[in-house]
């Protein structure tokens, strides 16, 4: 899953500040480099970020999604966590909503089940503007896993496709370094919710933390993080460098599978 961040303030370095036709470009580029999907987003969900106005963050990804879309139907994601936006895209031709709230809004949960969309249930910690004050868990894969097991349960309850939700246990949102690390060891207990996988992993903190990297440089690890988490049972990851990180699961896929 490739990442397009129509945003002035990513915490990737990789923003294209609201400029449409720019991200139409990504978009497009990451599909011709290997990518399956291709999720856009309107909305900076870094630490401290505060929320984009509903009108601001249409305005950034609809022309985007409705282009993608018409060339490459079925394998574009929105990245949301409001309503309003996710029910535009999906009536654009967005086939997933990726809600880093984890579908807490009702609404939400009604539009995904209205449209019979995809949806990936995210787990975080408070909201963007908190989710890294003093973060705490008795047992962060035990703790995170119970909530998006209640998560899932709302969802399904709401009319959302069981066979339709993924769960993404949210590195870096609500997490210590430790925290991350040891989601990352452990990520294969998260199968026990029967649903698939996703994982973010790409120029994370963390990488920058252990690599003493700036975001722009972290592709090594970000490649080392996302190998590891699909062999450990990652369905998708999310990433910046999709060409790299295409190139280099291909190699580990061989290696793993002895099938080229």
């Amino acid at each position: 899953m490739g990442i397009v961040n129509n945003t002035k303030d990513s915490f990737s370095g990789d923003g294209i500040g609201g400029d449409v036709k720019a991200a139409v470009r990504a978009g497009l580029s990451m599909f011709d480099l290997g990518a399956d999907i291709v999720d856009v987003g309107g909305e900076s969900t870094r630490p401290g970020a505060v929320s984009v106005p509903l009108e601001e963050e249409l305005k950034r990804t609809i022309p985007v999604v409705e282009t993608l879309c018409r060339v490459h139907p079925g394998r574009v994601s929105i990245d949301t966590m409001k309503p309003g936006v996710a029910e535009a895209a999906l009536y654009a031709g967005v086939a997933i909503v990726n809600d880093v709230s984890g579908l807490r809004d009702p609404r939400m949960r009604e539009v995904v089940a209205e449209h019979d969309a995809a949806v990936i249930i995210m787990h975080m910690r408070g909201d963007p503007r908190t989710m890294q004050v003093r973060p705490r868990y008795r047992d962060v894969v035990g703790d995170i896993m119970t909530y998006l097991e209640a998560r899932i349960d709302e969802a399904e309850e709401a009319g959302i496709n069981p066979r339709k939700i993924m769960v993404d246990p949210g590195i870096g949102f609500g997490k210590t370094i430790d925290h991350n690390l040891e989601i990352l060891r452990r990520l294969r207990e998260f199968k026990m919710l029967g649903k698939p996988i996703v994982i973010g992993v790409s120029r994370k903190a963390f990488i920058g933390k252990i690599s003493v990297l700036p975001a722009m440089d972290r592709l090594p690890g970000s490649i080392a993080a996302a190998v590891l988490a699909v062999r450990e049972g990652a369905n998708i990851v999310r990433v910046h460098d999709v060409e790299e990180t295409a190139s280099a699961l291909r190699v580990a896929y061989a290696i793993m599978t002895n099938n080229r």
